[in-house]
């Protein structure tokens, strides 16, 4: 190896150590996704086709991007050539020292501490991670309970679950005067697809922990929802995607290891991102013209991106009504005939 290429190896590395910094100074016009940051090109034009890797996976060092669009491919040394388009590398080399020679700015993590020090507006995905980080533990708790009336039994190693005593809910219109402001809540995180948390969805009980709570509105989520989805298990080719928790929860009762996304409503499951592996997916819709809705915009959307789309249909309004009136094997069995076979070995069906 040439002495320049030496160099360009030893730069690689370090400007690898602050990934996140050479992409907000080269592609400001990105952000940071999960684990990526994400923009149109090499050039910084918005959009999406191009991610940078921010943190090291199974699938890729740190620093290491790829443009879908043109196949395009490299490390950092490689994108600031393109992008400040670059004859020689030499002349990358003299930049990448340049930038390195930069004062650091604050961390992700010190901006993270500061932001958590300020007080939250109102729904805001501060306020969001706040919420679910002040409630407690899932297993025996009243939210424990109230899955389980709902004949949700796989309670445990459930991460994206919390359980909160008290939780603020705040009247509207269509509520009864005197309505209380806080219930016990089932409390949800949602998460991109790297398991950022972006919002949290709440679900407020009755305290006698047998059913929601008697409000005008149940079910609110906080936070950045749009694309994202509260989490069981981690997609890679594979995912089911439906709209409510427990949907999702009812179809792990007997798919046990099978990937799933809870969108919260019909319009979010319509704009779920799909993650960037994704080759097959699974739609647990509701059986109404909303659920019709949203397999109608995923049909289009998993067309154009190449990945082949399933129609999960209950038998009745959806798959927890279905698992509560005919029982898990019933389920199962209707479950079973829409699944390709290679994804009947690989998960497991109760």
């Amino acid at each position: 190896m040439s002495r320049i290429s030496t160099r360009a190896a030893e730069l690689s590395e370090r400007l690898a150590q602050s990934a996140q910094a050479v992409c907000r100074h080269y592609l400001p016009a990105g952000r940071r996704e999960g684990r990526y940051w994400m923009i149109g090109d090499v050039a910084g034009t918005p959009g999406r086709s191009l991610y940078v890797r921010l943190f090291e996976t199974e699938r890729g060092a740190i620093g290491n991007w790829v443009d879908a669009a043109t196949g395009e491919h490299g490390d950092l040394v490689d994108l600031i050539r393109l992008n400040q388009r670059h004859g020689r590398l030499s002349e990358t080399i003299d930049e990448a020292e340049r930038f390195l020679s930069l004062p650091p700015s604050a961390s992700d993590d010190e901006r993270t501490a500061a932001a958590f020090a300020k007080p939250a507006r109102a729904g805001s995905t501060t306020a969001a991670r706040r919420l679910f980080a002040a409630s407690k533990p899932l297993t025996g708790s009243l939210a424990s309970a109230y899955l389980r009336s709902r004949g949700i039994t796989r309670v445990s190693d459930l991460p994206a679950l919390r359980f909160h005593p008290r939780c603020y809910y705040r009247p509207n219109g269509d509520d009864v005067p005197g309505t209380p402001g806080a219930f016990p809540a089932l409390i949800a995180a949602v998460t991109d697809d790297d398991g950022v948390q972006t919002g949290t969805h709440r679900t407020w009980i009755d305290p006698s922990g047998g059913v929601k709570a008697n409000v005008a509105s149940p079910r609110r989520a906080m936070g950045n929802i749009l694309g994202n989805a509260v989490r069981f298990g981690t997609a890679d080719d594979v995912l089911i995607a439906g709209e409510g928790i427990e949907t999702m929860l009812s179809l792990r009762e007997v798919l046990p290891t099978m990937p799933m996304a809870a969108a919260t409503s019909s319009a979010h499951l319509a704009a779920i991102l799909f993650p960037p592996t994704l080759q097959r997916l699974y739609v647990a819709r509701d059986r109404d013209a909303a659920g019709d809705a949203a397999l109608g915009i995923l049909t289009d959307r998993t067309q154009a991106a190449g990945i082949e789309i399933v129609s999960l249909m209950p038998d009745l309004a959806d798959f927890n009504d279905d698992l509560r009136q005919h029982g898990a094997l019933a389920l199962s069995q209707r479950v079973r005939r829409h699944l390709h076979e290679q994804d009947r070995t690989r998960f497991s069906v109760d």
